[in-house]
């Protein structure tokens, strides 16, 4: 019988990462005589292969894995889609979990609206901590990011990623794959690769998977500064891409200084902005988690996103 999806993810060492990944694929609901899995791993030394043994002896398929030092996110990601033999290659990160009914719920939205490029959204799970729960607001709210990563209703303007990203396998080698010279932001160009050369690119809004993401505000303060320095390169990579969206954590971190000097001068209209902003963030944290600590933790993580990214997209910009 064909192999119809390919499980993909780059990995780089945390191997409780790794682990609870494959023990979330093992719990898919699914034929996996129709799914190979394929983990490209730059660990050096191969370090990561022999501590995941004890736990590949009990999974109900076989992990192919690709390793070679130091592997870049873009070349894992290409190299496990050379290997692949299935009709759809879906690729996540290794920080992902996913829901049980993954795969089923793929093939009903491919059934009823076929695509050669599709994801869907990322999402806290019950379990994960308050902290990765403000996290995930944070990188999901309409508030902070317009609803780009999935919340969206509007497919026609989704951009997939790399977390929760899928292509049949055509489409895939017809684009050439990932862009190797990119280090971030790399999901991003391939998507809007897919979609200037005529392919069907959507979102599948019951398509989500749990999204762990790091686990201290200076570890995410670091991520998503290299998601803003990856932005200015995309902007010059595509020109038109950039949206008044993907400036506001610039304004936003350029206006905390003015805010500052306005209201040692007696006015305090930018200060009310960021408080009044806040205050949204607080109750519409709270709306969507009923829980108060994830609410009030919601901010800090809002701040360190904006701040984080803003100071990545203008080092990028001013060529640093």
């Amino acid at each position: 019988m064909a192999v119809k999806y390919a499980l993909i993810s780059p990995t780089f060492g945390r191997p409780d990462e790794v682990r609870d990944f494959l023990l979330s694929l093992s719990r898919l609901d699914y034929d996996f005589s129709l799914v190979e899995v394929i983990l490209a791993d730059g660990t050096p030394n191969d370090a990561l292969r022999p501590i995941m043994a004890s736990t590949e002896a009990d999974l109900p398929f076989r992990v192919q894995w690709i390793h070679r030092d130091f592997l870049p996110v873009s070349d894992a990601r290409n190299a496990a889609a050379a290997a692949a033999a299935a009709a759809f290659l879906l690729f996540f990160d290794s920080d992902c979990l996913i829901p049980s009914d993954h795969l089923s719920k793929l093939d009903a939205a491919l059934k009823t609206h076929p695509l050669d490029c599709f994801g869907g959204p990322d999402a806290a799970a019950p379990d994960f901590s308050v902290l990765q729960k403000a996290i995930s607001y944070a990188m999901t709210s309409f508030l902070t990011t317009g609803g780009i990563r999935g919340k969206a209703k509007s497919t026609d303007v989704f951009t997939p990623r790399g977390f929760n990203m899928g292509f049949t396998t055509e489409c895939f080698h017809a684009l050439g794959g990932y862009d190797e010279s990119f280090l971030c932001g790399e999901d991003i160009e391939l998507s809007i690769r897919a979609r200037q050369a005529g392919f069907s690119v959507g979102l599948i809004p019951t398509l989500a998977v749990f999204h762990k993401r790091r686990a201290t505000l200076s570890q995410f303060h670091r991520q998503v500064e290299r998601f803003g320095a990856a932005r200015w390169a995309l902007a010059q990579r595509h020109p038109g891409q950039l949206k008044p969206t993907h400036l506001f954590p610039a304004a936003f971190l350029l206006g905390i200084p003015v805010a500052g000097v306005l209201a040692a001068m007696g006015y305090a209209p930018l200060v009310w902005l960021y408080a009044i902003y806040t205050a949204a963030v607080v109750v519409d944290a709270a709306w969507q988690s009923r829980d108060a600590r994830v609410a009030l933790l919601a901010p800090i993580a809002v701040f360190t996103m904006h701040l984080g990214y803003g100071k990545g997209f203008l080092k990028a910009l001013l060529g640093r």
